[in-house]
């Protein structure tokens, strides 16, 4: 591809590789580096994921005094507005991580999500401030999260891919997701051990509206403490620090050079066809999962009157196995490759998401176990997809640019279509309220949105067991850097003319 070679006259030319040219990332640093991005994607997604399985308390508790539907529409876009400013969050926070590291930046918007999360919890009610208008110091605050969002799951995606070998990176960048997915699992424990305590233990009317909602955003006050001291320790990938080195060394002037230093309008200039190809795929993406951790709970609540108790606790045993499947998921993806894995996700998303939404409709006759089943077959191609999206789409930008490229393509696709499902699934379904198709609204949403991905996936280009577009190989051991070098004329996957590596003058 043009965007991948190297203009001439703006560079020493391109050396071969050398065994001291390879990255040796050991397990141990690859353990290290992926515990802090896990537990800061943990939290992020715990302050999310209680946000929707709150929605039909928070509807009663910050306005009261609007009709019903109204109320939970209005409570429905305070979960859309944070994810409409995560644009701006990684527009802002992306260039500045390629600039000045991406630990930095992960380490702000841990603490800048975690004191958001906590301030929602002290907020007094409609009933406390006389009034309805709490709802705009709400939406500040989810606004706050949205904006720090913007910047950590791009931030985190970028670290992890930058940090795993080549060839095993979708296996080790997928366990990030596992944080993400765990995450709801635990908001949902969270709000369905709070919601037992306080009106099933305790015996107290309305607890859970007069005050048991405040506790599981109160806790992310210790949660946060715990994911900002991981993040202080965690170290700069290796790659960045060489991507850095040679724009110093060298300061490349063609935009199409892969260690050119973008601004943002360079960057969509350069690279507009991969961010559309990631905004088509993470939009399918978002849509399923947003639907399966966020609107669900309230689909379950107000369509099928299930309780709010058994709507928590719904969720916490499907995201538990499918975030246990993604590891397995991303190491098959570094055998066949990454578009085969994105090819089933939106196959089956498909075929599988109206069946799934028409067994839901059996819950009031056969219990909960249905509920069970069908959520189960939502989690399939949720799985396919999430297990991805750390390892695939960060490799469709070079490391001078990966933290912005996936500020720009993650958090548009996002914050336009993945966020905002909860709020037009619910939009929807009132719309149609009373035809035959009502209940399965939210399903052709989903899949409207997996069958133009299916053009993105065959126009993406294939980066399993590949260095990293502008970097060097990445191994797990000093043999294997070795026998890379050895092969490296014979191997389809190095192409050193992407790297940084120049000849020194007379070479």
């Amino acid at each position: 591809m043009s965007e991948s070679a190297p203009p001439p006259n703006t560079r020493p030319p391109t050396r071969k590789l050398e065994t001291s040219d390879v990255i040796v990332v050991e397990p141990s640093r690859m353990k290290l580096a992926l515990r802090g991005a896990f537990v800061g994607n943990f939290m992020e997604w715990y302050d999310f994921g209680i946000y929707g399985y709150l929605a039909v308390t928070m509807t009663k508790v910050f306005t009261e005094g609007m009709p019903k539907e109204l109320g939970l529409t209005v409570t429905l876009l305070g979960f859309a507005v944070s994810f409409l400013v995560r644009p701006f969050g990684g527009l802002i926070l992306g260039p500045i991580g390629d600039r000045i590291g991406r630990q930095k930046v992960l380490y702000f918007t841990m603490a800048l999500m975690a004191t958001a999360t906590a301030l929602i919890g002290v907020l007094p009610s409609a009933a406390q401030a006389g009034g309805f208008w709490i709802i705009i110091p709400l939406y500040l605050l989810k606004m706050m999260q949205g904006f720090s969002t913007g910047g950590e799951f791009a931030g985190a995606t970028t670290y992890v891919s930058e940090f795993s070998p080549d060839k095993d990176r979708g296996f080790w960048a997928s366990k990030l997701n596992v944080g993400s997915y765990l995450g709801f699992a635990a908001g949902a424990t969270v709000v369905a051990i709070t919601t037992f305590i306080t009106e099933y233990a305790m015996g107290i009317d309305n607890a859970m509206m007069d005050w048991g909602w405040r506790i599981p955003f109160l806790l992310a006050i210790p949660l946060g403490s715990i994911a900002i001291y991981f993040r202080m320790r965690i170290p700069e990938p290796p790659g960045f620090e060489e991507t850095r080195a040679a724009q110093e060394a060298f300061q490349p002037t063609d935009p199409l050079d892969l260690q050119y230093r973008h601004n943002l309008p360079s960057l969509i200039r350069v690279y507009w066809k991969r961010i559309l190809i990631g905004i088509a795929i993470v939009a399918a993406e978002g849509t399923a999962g947003y639907a399966l951790t966020s609107y669900m709970p309230t689909y379950l609540e107000e369509e099928l009157q299930v309780s709010n108790l058994n709507a928590a606790i719904a969720t916490v045993p499907v995201l538990v196995v499918m975030s246990l499947m993604l590891p397995t998921i991303g190491r098959w993806s570094d055998r066949i490759g990454r578009r085969r894995v994105y090819f089933l996700a939106t196959g089956s998303t498909l075929v599988v998401m109206l069946p799934a939404f028409a067994i839901l409709q059996l819950a009031p006759q056969l219990g909960m176990w249905i509920v069970f089943v069908a959520l189960g077959l939502v989690a399939v191609p949720v799985a396919f997809f999430v297990s991805m999206t750390a390892s695939a789409l960060p490799a469709l930008f070079p490391t001078a640019g990966r933290f912005t490229g996936m500020g720009i393509t993650y958090n548009i696709a996002v914050s336009l279509f993945g966020g905002t499902t909860p709020l037009f699934a619910n939009l929807l379904v009132n719309a149609t309220h009373g035809s035959p198709v009502s209940p399965y609204m939210p399903a052709i949403w989903i899949m409207a949105f997996s069958a133009i991905a299916v053009a993105a996936v065959f126009a993406m280009p294939e980066t399993a067991a590949r260095p990293l577009l502008g970097s060097v190989p990445t191994v797990a051991t000093r043999e294997e850097a070795e026998e890379l070098v050895k092969t490296q004329d014979s191997n389809p996957l190095i192409d050193v003319t992407t790297m940084p590596l120049f000849a020194s003058p007379g070479r």
